[in-house]
């Protein structure tokens, strides 16, 4: 059975994880179906991506089995190779929604435990369901996270919150998740909401959001001076095009943009 599914309609990439009876828990089939599924989205034309799960859960963590399996291998195969440019594969389960060049919104729902959470953080923006609880789990295994959590936690919430989590592998709710930088919006039909504002991110330039993705990813890692030349560039790349010159004629004439 197909661990991830992928469907394109009006420009979206919907994306779903399809292991609900498992709670959409990551084996090693799941790994890799989510890492291509996310090239596959990477090289399309979808100006936008809906990530969820099905079922009760987004996703809760590693598979035990495979967590197992895992205990029983070398543990210096982690390190080598980097099979994604600088991540290995279960780094790319989230570092691969970093490199798709337009927007991922996560709909999260359940447990978002572990490898569950880290893939969440790979999206641009996360939109919750009451009852979702997240965690930082890897401490109840004696372990660190590991599949990219430590590149993008601390860019999303305060030190001592991330340190609380990561030491006690606690479950927070949606709203303290909220409050602490881990989800945008809580929403009683959080794919509802998702599918509107990946619709409302469709209907912009595809250039510019791209280029506005790209260069946000530029702010978060270079410094000052780096962040306003890329900034100067990638303005200059846009302006004058027709893509450019369409969303002012839209907006002169009182319409929606067409893009080619």
């Amino acid at each position: 059975m197909a661990r991830v599914s992928v469907e394109y309609k009006d420009h979206i990439a919907q994306v779903t994880l399809t292991r609900g009876d498992k709670l959409n828990a990551l084996d090693d089939e799941m790994i890799r179906a989510i890492v291509a599924a996310g090239q596959e989205v990477a090289a399309s034309d979808a100006r936008a991506v809906v990530l969820s799960g099905e079922g009760r859960a987004f996703c809760a963590g590693l598979d035990m089995a495979s967590f197992a399996r895992m205990g029983m291998g070398d543990p210096d195969a982690l390190l080598t190779p980097r099979t994604h440019g600088d991540t290995n594969i279960f780094q790319e389960v989230a570092m691969v929604w970093r490199r798709v060049p337009v927007p991922v919104i996560a709909v999260l729902q359940g447990a978002v435990y572990g490898g569950g959470l880290q893939l969440a953080l790979g999206a641009d923006i996360r939109i919750a369901a009451p009852d979702a609880k997240l965690s930082v789990l890897e401490m109840k295994w004696g372990l660190v996270p590991d599949m990219g959590g430590m590149v993008l936690l601390p860019k999303l919430m305060r030190s001592d919150a991330l340190r609380e989590m990561t030491y006690t592998n606690a479950p927070i709710d949606a709203p303290q998740a909220e409050r602490w930088g881990l989800v945008t919006h809580i929403d009683d039909d959080p794919m509802a909401r998702a599918l509107a504002l990946a619709t409302e991110i469709a209907g912009k330039s595809p250039a510019a959001i791209r280029s506005a993705k790209a260069l946000i990813a530029v702010a978060e890692e270079a410094d000052r001076q780096e962040v306003l030349t890329q900034e100067t560039r990638a303005q200059v790349d846009l302006i004058g095009t027709p893509e450019q010159m369409e969303v002012v004629a839209a907006r002169m004439q009182g319409r929606d943009p067409v893009f080619k």
